[in-house]
């Protein structure tokens, strides 16, 4: 969350004719106009207000958030090197990586080491203001720092993000196609939700995890990614508690969902890496089954590998999941 390569210039030699007669030397290429280079120099102001001056658009890039990284690969740029991939295997299924792409540790903790071997030309990560490892990684290479979330608009916010990085690797028209492209995806399920009736209708999202026979609830409130795709689609969301500014993120427990309490509210979560509380932790728990969406069974476990905080291919994903659920 280096060594820069040197370019060799290598001349080309024209051999003699086989009839024996020398042909005339070919004209040297003329260099590039000054105007030329100067077209493909890139700079672009980051996330953290930082000036990232490039020569030309990156072709060997390294990522360190699981959401750039997702987008690197839906704009037709597959890194070099990536943060912790088998993680990203595990809850990223919209942009599958190549096995090529080398592991260069954990999204909090990378490796320059191995960051600095690989020899990119650029590296896009999220990072807090005067983070250490940006001035770090920022000796050997130029580092995009997008902006990663934003609870006053998070969808614009990804919209930007992924424009930013698409200038950075020259993929303008591909950022353009999949934001059109999803932008088509929310038509259709908005479509859908409202064909089926459900226009309007309430849902709450989260994921859990349990620490010592504890269970904590992370809820997807005001301004999360994927509770403004579901809204974009036509859905509401029910839960209103209190949520940080960047990621509209909550936390509570098991006695913090009673608030839920209108019978059309369908729950959604999220337990790809096979750790389930809600299914198995909750499942005997007196207040868990008192729940409405609970009694009426209208709880519905994401797909495996649909990252809520990822890139237009990620919330495509999770709209389609939406839509099956209150259509099926």
């Amino acid at each position: 969350m280096k060594p820069l390569r040197t370019a060799l210039l290598i001349a080309a030699v024209l051999g003699l004719g086989a009839c024996g007669t020398t042909e005339p030397a070919a004209a040297p290429s003329a260099a590039p106009a000054a105007s030329e280079t100067q077209a493909q120099a890139i700079t672009i102001t980051d996330g953290l207000g930082r000036e990232v001056k490039l020569a030309k658009p990156a072709t060997r890039v390294v990522g360190l958030e699981w959401g750039e990284i997702e987008m690197l690969v839906g704009l037709g740029v597959m890194p070099v090197g990536a943060a912790d991939v088998k993680g990203y295997a595990t809850w990223v299924t919209a942009a599958p990586l190549d096995p090529s792409v080398k592991d260069v540790g954990t999204r909090g903790e990378p490796s320059v080491d191995a960051i600095v071997a690989l020899q990119p030309d650029l590296i896009v990560m999220e990072a807090a203001a005067n983070s250490p490892i940006v001035a770090q990684l920022e000796k050997f290479v130029p580092v995009l720092v997008p902006k990663g979330s934003s609870a006053t608009d998070n969808l614009g916010r990804m919209r930007a993000d992924l424009k930013m990085i698409a200038t950075a690797v020259g993929k303008e028209a591909e950022a353009d196609r999949l934001l059109t492209d999803m932008d088509a995806k929310f038509a259709t399920a908005k479509s859908a939700i409202e064909a089926a009736g459900h226009a309007g209708s309430p849902f709450a999202m989260a994921d859990g995890w349990s620490e010592g026979g504890s269970v904590s609830i992370r809820m997807f409130g005001k301004g999360a990614l994927v509770a403004e795709t579901a809204e974009a689609i036509g859905l509401r969301n029910a839960w209103t508690g209190d949520v940080d500014p960047d990621w509209g993120l909550g936390t509570t427990d098991v006695e913090g969902l009673s608030p839920l309490k209108d019978e059309k509210i369908r729950f959604f979560y999220n337990a790809s890496d096979g750790a389930d509380v809600f299914a198995d932790d909750l499942k005997n728990n007196a207040i868990w089954t008192s729940l409405p969406f609970v009694k009426s069974g209208q709880v519905t476990k994401l797909p495996d590998g649909i990252w809520t905080f990822g890139g237009p291919l990620s919330v495509a994903q999770y709209a389609d999941a939406l839509v099956k659920a209150y259509t099926a």
